[in-house]
Protein backbone atom coordinates (compact mmCIF):
# COMPACT_ATOMS: atom_id res chain seq x y z
CA UNK A 1 0.00 0.00 0.00
CA UNK A 2 1.30 3.47 -0.63
CA UNK A 3 2.38 5.91 2.17
CA UNK A 4 3.48 9.14 1.97
CA UNK A 5 3.54 12.71 0.70
CA UNK A 6 5.57 13.82 -1.86
CA UNK A 7 6.26 17.31 -2.74
CA UNK A 8 7.40 18.78 -6.05
CA UNK A 9 9.23 21.92 -6.03
CA UNK A 10 10.01 21.41 -2.28
CA UNK A 11 12.85 23.68 -2.63
CA UNK A 12 11.17 27.04 -2.94
CA UNK A 13 9.14 29.54 -1.15
CA UNK A 14 5.51 27.73 -0.48
CA UNK A 15 7.15 23.94 -1.08
CA UNK A 16 9.99 24.52 1.74
CA UNK A 17 7.05 26.31 4.15
CA UNK A 18 4.71 23.16 3.59
CA UNK A 19 7.05 20.78 4.03
CA UNK A 20 7.93 22.48 7.46
CA UNK A 21 4.29 22.46 8.31
CA UNK A 22 3.49 18.57 7.50
CA UNK A 23 6.91 17.81 9.41
CA UNK A 24 5.01 16.60 12.73
CA UNK A 25 2.84 13.94 10.82
CA UNK A 26 3.68 10.25 10.56
CA UNK A 27 3.62 9.90 7.06
CA UNK A 28 6.83 10.11 5.12
CA UNK A 29 7.77 13.05 3.65
CA UNK A 30 9.78 13.28 0.38
CA UNK A 31 10.85 16.46 -1.54
CA UNK A 32 11.70 17.11 -5.14
CA UNK A 33 13.61 20.14 -6.19
CA UNK A 34 16.11 20.64 -9.42
CA UNK A 35 18.56 21.91 -6.42
CA UNK A 36 19.30 20.19 -3.31
CA UNK A 37 18.65 22.32 -0.16
CA UNK A 38 19.85 20.69 3.25
CA UNK A 39 16.90 18.58 4.31
CA UNK A 40 15.18 18.73 6.91
CA UNK A 41 14.42 15.84 9.88
CA UNK A 42 12.50 13.73 8.93
CA UNK A 43 12.26 14.97 4.76
CA UNK A 44 13.89 12.66 2.24
CA UNK A 45 15.46 14.59 -0.42
CA UNK A 46 15.76 14.34 -4.13
CA UNK A 47 17.02 16.42 -7.26
CA UNK A 48 15.41 16.07 -10.29
CA UNK A 49 13.81 17.25 -12.98
CA UNK A 50 10.49 17.40 -13.42
CA UNK A 51 11.03 17.60 -17.65
CA UNK A 52 12.83 14.09 -17.14
CA UNK A 53 9.74 11.91 -17.38
CA UNK A 54 11.63 8.71 -17.16
CA UNK A 55 13.79 10.02 -13.56
CA UNK A 56 10.30 10.94 -12.60
CA UNK A 57 8.75 7.63 -13.15
CA UNK A 58 11.46 5.99 -11.28
CA UNK A 59 11.67 8.24 -8.40
CA UNK A 60 7.66 7.82 -7.76
CA UNK A 61 7.84 4.14 -8.52
CA UNK A 62 10.35 3.54 -5.64
CA UNK A 63 8.96 6.15 -3.20
CA UNK A 64 5.38 5.17 -3.78
CA UNK A 65 3.19 7.93 -2.25
CA UNK A 66 0.13 8.21 -1.39
CA UNK A 67 0.01 11.71 -2.29
CA UNK A 68 1.91 13.96 -4.81
CA UNK A 69 1.74 18.12 -4.35
CA UNK A 70 2.99 19.52 -7.54
CA UNK A 71 4.47 22.51 -6.86
CA UNK A 72 7.21 22.89 -9.24
CA UNK A 73 5.68 25.44 -12.22
CA UNK A 74 7.15 28.95 -13.13
CA UNK A 75 6.59 31.08 -10.90
CA UNK A 76 7.64 34.82 -12.73
CA UNK A 77 6.13 35.60 -16.60
CA UNK A 78 8.22 37.19 -18.93
CA UNK A 79 11.00 34.38 -19.23
CA UNK A 80 11.81 31.98 -21.99
CA UNK A 81 8.11 31.02 -23.60
CA UNK A 82 9.52 27.83 -24.71
CA UNK A 83 10.97 26.80 -21.57
CA UNK A 84 7.75 27.89 -19.58
CA UNK A 85 5.86 25.87 -21.43
CA UNK A 86 8.39 22.53 -21.46
CA UNK A 87 8.16 23.18 -17.09
CA UNK A 88 4.38 23.96 -16.72
CA UNK A 89 2.65 22.06 -19.39
CA UNK A 90 5.12 19.27 -20.26
CA UNK A 91 6.49 19.29 -16.23
CA UNK A 92 2.86 18.59 -15.46
CA UNK A 93 2.24 15.73 -17.72
CA UNK A 94 5.56 14.03 -16.76
CA UNK A 95 4.10 14.36 -13.25
CA UNK A 96 0.57 12.89 -14.08
CA UNK A 97 2.30 9.88 -15.76
CA UNK A 98 4.94 9.23 -12.80
CA UNK A 99 1.31 8.85 -10.58
CA UNK A 100 -0.15 6.65 -13.04
CA UNK A 101 2.94 4.45 -12.75
CA UNK A 102 3.13 4.51 -9.13
CA UNK A 103 -0.54 4.07 -8.25
CA UNK A 104 -0.62 7.44 -6.52
CA UNK A 105 -4.13 8.24 -5.23
CA UNK A 106 -4.28 11.66 -5.08
CA UNK A 107 -2.55 14.70 -6.74
CA UNK A 108 -2.78 18.21 -5.00
CA UNK A 109 -1.97 20.82 -8.23
CA UNK A 110 -1.28 24.69 -7.63
CA UNK A 111 -3.05 26.06 -10.73
CA UNK A 112 -3.40 30.09 -10.62
CA UNK A 113 -6.11 32.34 -10.99
CA UNK A 114 -4.39 33.50 -14.41
CA UNK A 115 -6.37 30.64 -16.15
CA UNK A 116 -9.46 32.92 -16.22
CA UNK A 117 -7.15 35.16 -18.19
CA UNK A 118 -7.48 38.85 -18.27
CA UNK A 119 -10.88 40.20 -19.98
CA UNK A 120 -12.62 42.68 -20.37
CA UNK A 121 -15.99 40.31 -19.79
CA UNK A 122 -14.55 38.63 -17.08
CA UNK A 123 -17.32 37.92 -14.22
CA UNK A 124 -16.71 39.80 -11.19
CA UNK A 125 -16.10 37.66 -9.13
CA UNK A 126 -14.97 34.65 -11.21
CA UNK A 127 -16.21 31.47 -9.76
CA UNK A 128 -14.84 28.14 -10.62
CA UNK A 129 -17.58 27.09 -13.76
CA UNK A 130 -16.37 30.06 -15.08
CA UNK A 131 -14.59 29.59 -18.46
CA UNK A 132 -10.43 29.52 -18.36
CA UNK A 133 -9.56 31.96 -21.33
CA UNK A 134 -5.26 32.35 -20.25
CA UNK A 135 -4.60 34.75 -22.82
CA UNK A 136 -2.18 33.35 -25.55
CA UNK A 137 -0.26 36.87 -25.31
CA UNK A 138 0.75 36.33 -21.94
CA UNK A 139 2.45 32.74 -21.67
CA UNK A 140 2.02 32.33 -18.02
CA UNK A 141 -1.76 32.12 -18.09
CA UNK A 142 -1.91 30.74 -21.54
CA UNK A 143 0.17 27.93 -19.54
CA UNK A 144 -1.99 27.42 -16.96
CA UNK A 145 -5.44 27.37 -18.73
CA UNK A 146 -2.87 24.30 -21.07
CA UNK A 147 -2.44 22.44 -17.43
CA UNK A 148 -6.09 22.72 -16.96
CA UNK A 149 -7.19 21.66 -19.81
CA UNK A 150 -4.70 18.28 -19.70
CA UNK A 151 -5.76 17.66 -15.68
CA UNK A 152 -9.44 18.04 -17.31
CA UNK A 153 -8.33 15.10 -19.69
CA UNK A 154 -6.77 12.91 -16.72
CA UNK A 155 -9.84 13.40 -14.68
CA UNK A 156 -11.97 12.18 -17.73
CA UNK A 157 -9.55 9.10 -18.62
CA UNK A 158 -8.20 7.93 -15.58
CA UNK A 159 -10.37 8.50 -12.67
CA UNK A 160 -8.75 6.66 -10.18
CA UNK A 161 -6.27 9.21 -9.72
CA UNK A 162 -7.74 12.13 -7.67
CA UNK A 163 -7.28 15.55 -7.96
CA UNK A 164 -7.54 18.69 -5.63
CA UNK A 165 -7.03 21.95 -7.85
CA UNK A 166 -6.20 25.68 -6.35
CA UNK A 167 -6.11 28.48 -8.38
CA UNK A 168 -4.22 30.66 -5.85
CA UNK A 169 -4.32 34.77 -6.35
CA UNK A 170 -1.34 37.11 -5.76
CA UNK A 171 0.43 35.15 -2.67
CA UNK A 172 1.44 37.60 -0.27
CA UNK A 173 3.86 36.85 2.89
CA UNK A 174 7.18 38.18 4.28
CA UNK A 175 10.12 38.31 2.29
CA UNK A 176 8.02 38.00 -1.07
CA UNK A 177 9.02 39.67 -3.96
CA UNK A 178 8.15 39.63 -7.11
CA UNK A 179 6.56 41.30 -10.24
CA UNK A 180 3.08 42.11 -8.80
CA UNK A 181 5.35 43.28 -5.20
CA UNK A 182 7.83 45.46 -7.52
CA UNK A 183 4.04 47.56 -8.46
CA UNK A 184 3.97 48.58 -4.75
CA UNK A 185 7.38 49.49 -3.87
CA UNK A 186 8.08 52.08 -6.61
CA UNK A 187 7.90 56.09 -5.21
CA UNK A 188 4.67 56.18 -6.55
CA UNK A 189 1.65 53.31 -7.09
CA UNK A 190 1.07 53.54 -11.28
CA UNK A 191 -1.73 52.57 -12.46
CA UNK A 192 -4.42 52.67 -15.66
CA UNK A 193 -6.36 55.76 -15.88
CA UNK A 194 -10.53 54.27 -16.39
CA UNK A 195 -9.07 51.03 -14.67
CA UNK A 196 -9.83 50.04 -10.85
CA UNK A 197 -7.45 47.26 -10.99
CA UNK A 198 -8.52 45.19 -7.95
CA UNK A 199 -6.06 42.63 -6.56
CA UNK A 200 -7.22 39.20 -5.13
CA UNK A 201 -4.41 38.59 -1.96
CA UNK A 202 -3.96 35.11 -0.25
CA UNK A 203 -1.51 35.07 2.46
CA UNK A 204 0.95 32.66 1.80
CA UNK A 205 0.17 30.51 5.27
CA UNK A 206 -3.20 30.18 4.04
CA UNK A 207 -1.83 28.43 1.23
CA UNK A 208 -0.05 26.28 3.13
CA UNK A 209 -2.78 25.43 5.52
CA UNK A 210 -5.21 24.34 2.35
CA UNK A 211 -2.24 22.11 0.67
CA UNK A 212 -1.51 20.51 4.17
CA UNK A 213 -5.86 19.88 4.32
CA UNK A 214 -5.88 18.77 1.20
CA UNK A 215 -3.20 15.84 1.79
CA UNK A 216 -5.42 14.39 4.46
CA UNK A 217 -8.40 15.05 4.04
CA UNK A 218 -11.23 17.53 1.89
CA UNK A 219 -12.77 16.17 -1.37
CA UNK A 220 -11.85 16.30 -4.23
CA UNK A 221 -12.62 19.03 -6.96
CA UNK A 222 -11.26 22.70 -8.14
CA UNK A 223 -11.07 25.33 -5.76
CA UNK A 224 -10.13 29.19 -5.92
CA UNK A 225 -7.74 30.41 -3.55
CA UNK A 226 -7.82 33.80 -2.21
CA UNK A 227 -8.56 35.85 0.52
CA UNK A 228 -12.09 37.87 0.94
CA UNK A 229 -12.53 40.98 -0.88
CA UNK A 230 -10.34 42.58 -2.88
CA UNK A 231 -7.62 45.91 -3.04
CA UNK A 232 -7.91 48.61 -6.29
CA UNK A 233 -4.10 49.72 -6.71
CA UNK A 234 -5.65 53.17 -5.49
CA UNK A 235 -6.71 51.77 -2.42
CA UNK A 236 -3.41 50.01 -1.65
CA UNK A 237 -1.57 53.15 -2.92
CA UNK A 238 -3.79 54.88 0.25
CA UNK A 239 -2.90 52.04 2.68
CA UNK A 240 0.93 52.68 2.40
CA UNK A 241 0.87 56.09 2.17
CA UNK A 242 2.28 56.58 -1.56
CA UNK A 243 0.68 58.97 -4.55
CA UNK A 244 -1.54 57.27 -7.04
CA UNK A 245 -1.09 58.07 -11.15
CA UNK A 246 -2.91 56.49 -13.22
CA UNK A 247 -1.79 56.86 -16.60
CA UNK A 248 -3.92 56.47 -20.14
CA UNK A 249 -3.97 52.60 -21.41
CA UNK A 250 -2.78 54.20 -24.80
CA UNK A 251 0.57 55.71 -22.98
CA UNK A 252 1.74 52.91 -21.03
CA UNK A 253 1.19 50.58 -23.90
CA UNK A 254 3.42 53.44 -25.93
CA UNK A 255 5.97 53.55 -22.90
CA UNK A 256 5.77 49.61 -23.12
CA UNK A 257 6.65 49.08 -26.87
CA UNK A 258 9.31 51.67 -26.50
CA UNK A 259 10.96 50.29 -24.14
CA UNK A 260 10.38 46.35 -24.81
CA UNK A 261 11.82 47.68 -28.83
CA UNK A 262 14.85 49.16 -26.74
CA UNK A 263 15.52 46.21 -25.11
CA UNK A 264 14.66 47.65 -21.38
CA UNK A 265 12.16 45.31 -20.69
CA UNK A 266 10.78 42.09 -21.86
CA UNK A 267 6.83 43.28 -21.07
CA UNK A 268 5.38 44.69 -24.54
CA UNK A 269 2.16 46.59 -24.80
CA UNK A 270 0.05 43.22 -24.24
CA UNK A 271 0.56 43.75 -20.65
CA UNK A 272 -1.67 46.58 -20.22
CA UNK A 273 -3.99 43.97 -19.55
CA UNK A 274 -2.75 42.44 -16.80
CA UNK A 275 -3.44 45.74 -15.23
CA UNK A 276 -7.14 46.83 -17.38
CA UNK A 277 -9.20 43.59 -16.12
CA UNK A 278 -7.66 41.93 -12.89
CA UNK A 279 -9.15 38.52 -12.41
CA UNK A 280 -10.94 38.86 -8.46
CA UNK A 281 -11.22 35.58 -7.21
CA UNK A 282 -14.36 34.57 -5.70
CA UNK A 283 -13.50 31.57 -2.33
CA UNK A 284 -17.48 30.39 -1.58
CA UNK A 285 -16.39 26.97 -2.90
CA UNK A 286 -12.91 26.83 -0.83
CA UNK A 287 -14.83 27.76 2.64
CA UNK A 288 -17.92 25.65 1.40
CA UNK A 289 -17.31 22.84 0.23
CA UNK A 290 -13.54 22.09 0.57
CA UNK A 291 -14.14 23.22 4.00
CA UNK A 292 -10.70 25.18 4.59
CA UNK A 293 -11.65 29.31 5.59
CA UNK A 294 -9.35 31.52 5.04
CA UNK A 295 -7.16 32.94 8.23
CA UNK A 296 -6.73 36.40 6.17
CA UNK A 297 -8.70 38.55 3.88
CA UNK A 298 -7.06 40.04 1.08
CA UNK A 299 -6.37 43.41 3.06
CA UNK A 300 -5.25 41.82 5.77
CA UNK A 301 -2.68 39.61 4.11
CA UNK A 302 -1.61 42.77 2.12
CA UNK A 303 -1.09 44.64 5.45
CA UNK A 304 0.68 41.61 6.83
CA UNK A 305 2.75 41.59 4.11
CA UNK A 306 3.77 45.20 3.82
CA UNK A 307 4.18 45.37 7.81
CA UNK A 308 7.17 42.77 7.67
CA UNK A 309 9.01 44.41 4.90
CA UNK A 310 12.39 45.50 6.02
CA UNK A 311 12.64 49.20 7.37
Amino acid sequence: MNSGILITGAAGFIGAALLRHLQDGLEPLIGLDRRLPPAPPGVSFHQADIRDRAALVKLFTEAKPRVVVHLASVVAAGGDPKLDHAIDVGGTENVLHACQAANVRRLVVTSSGAAYGYHADNPVPLREEDALRGNDAFPYARNKRLVEELLARWRQDYGLLEQVVFRPCTVLGPGVGNQITAIFERSMVTGLAGASTPFSFVAESDVVAALARATKEGPPGIYNLAGDGALTLRQIAARIGKTYLAIPPNVMKAALWLGNTLGLTELGPAQVLFLQYRPVLDNKRLKTEFGYVPTYSSAAAFDRYWKARPA
